[in-house]
């Protein structure tokens, strides 16, 4: 599977028309089996299918530690759109409704919106607790630094990224996708297999910053996110209410900080 394919198209420039080459980035389906039943189909890019399908679970509530898991694997090897989830049993028994997927709707999907749902996320997330503080010139030149970070976007113009790093800026994990959700996803994943993932403090994201990008860091227990554009309304009050920090950048310079400002330092 291609992350993305070379395409011919005809460039017309208000004149003439050209033929050239534009490499277009990948999207194909992901699906995720729990318990051998299908769970989720994910629109996606290819690669890091281990990391999605771990990220997309522990954001659904599915799993909370990489101790759940008894297995995990991708049905035809590493070069597969299915991946294939076996919990533990004391894992099973805890989760027997979520796993009935009867009239059950993904509360980490995209296009879901209504107040209500602030409400009934704040039920089930914990307040995070967690006061880090962080460099707000740091987290501002991560931010303005993640398309160093993005190969995938330098090919194709079409890719949204995701970025964790511990509170003194080291770079924990990356991901590209042609989803944003997907792009986190991605890369909690990969801290989360690792077993690393209480040493992450700030997430930079290339999108705005929707409520289910709020709920996806929340669940993974990552205080901080700074972005390219703005929150929604959602976001911010569901953010305010589980104690996190959001921005994005200021027009201009600088950011602009929406909820939790004390966690940034001069």
């Amino acid at each position: 599977m291609e992350t993305y394919v070379t395409h011919h198209v005809k460039h017309w420039d208000k004149a003439n028309y050209s033929s050239s080459k534009h490499k277009l980035i990948g999207e194909e389906p992901l699906s995720i089996r729990v318990q051998g039943k299908p769970y989720s189909v994910i629109m996606r890019t290819p690669g890091d299918e281990l990391a999605h399908a771990a990220g997309f679970c522990l954001a659904e509530g599915i799993i909370d530690t990489p101790d759940d898991i008894k297995n995990i694997s991708c049905c035809d090897g590493t070069d597969s759109n299915v991946v294939t989830i076996t919990l533990e049993e004391s894992r099973q028994s805890k989760i027997t409704g979520l796993l009935d997927r009867r009239g059950y709707i993904s509360q980490t999907s995209c296009g879901i919106c209504g107040k209500e749902i602030v409400k009934d996320l704040y039920q089930v997330i914990q307040h995070l607790k967690n006061n880090v503080q962080i460099d707000v010139g740091l987290a501002l030149e991560s931010l303005e630094n993640l398309s160093s970070h993005q190969p995938l976007r330098d090919q194709t113009r079409a890719s949204h990224a995701a970025a964790l790093y511990a509170s003194d800026f080291k770079l924990l994990s990356v991901a590209e996708d042609v989803g944003r959700h997907n792009a986190l996803d991605k890369a909690i994943g990969k801290v989360f297999l690792k077993g690393n993932l209480d040493e992450v403090s700030l997430l930079i994201l290339s999108s705005r910053i929707s409520y289910e990008l709020v709920q996806k860091a929340a669940r993974a227990r990552i205080t901080v996110i700074l972005a390219f554009s703005r929150p929604t309304s959602l976001a911010v009050e569901l953010a305010s209410k589980l104690n996190m920090t959001l921005a994005c950048l200021a027009r201009g310079s600088g950011l602009y900080i929406f909820c939790g400002e004390n966690r940034f330092i001069r």
